[in-house]
């Protein structure tokens, strides 16, 4: 079964962003609302989980398992795009509007995930 280049697009952008938790970790921590205790670990287990969950999208026998874990993550990591939304400094000075419709694309990507379940 030849999966389409979308979903491999999707695997790489999870891949890509995942790698890129270890290589700037300090913009990643800055955004965890400090309700969140060890930020640092939360990083870690963030980044790990896009790079697994990116290649898991890519084996048509993981795939559905992949969607899933995708879509259960972009839940958890919405405290923190609404914690950039609600914070200046957390935020990094962009634009409010970006922000906000950034708080909107975690439910695009939501759905770009549920076409794979199936």
């Amino acid at each position: 079964m030849i999966l389409p280049w979308h979903l491999y697009l999707m695997a790489l952008l999870y891949i890509l962003a995942g790698i890129n938790h270890f290589r700037k970790p300090g913009m990643y921590i800055k955004i965890i609302p400090p309700v969140f205790k060890n930020p640092k670990l939360i990083n870690i287990l963030s980044g790990a989980a896009e790079i697994i969950l990116g290649i898991l999208l890519t084996l048509p026998f993981t795939k559905s398992f992949a969607a899933w874990g995708i879509i259960a993550l972009l839940i958890a990591v919405f405290p923190a795009n609404l914690y950039m939304f609600q914070n200046k400094k957390a935020g990094f000075g962009l634009p409010r509007w970006i922000l906000f419709v950034r708080l909107h694309l975690q439910f695009v990507l939501i759905y770009w995930a549920y076409q794979y379940i199936f």
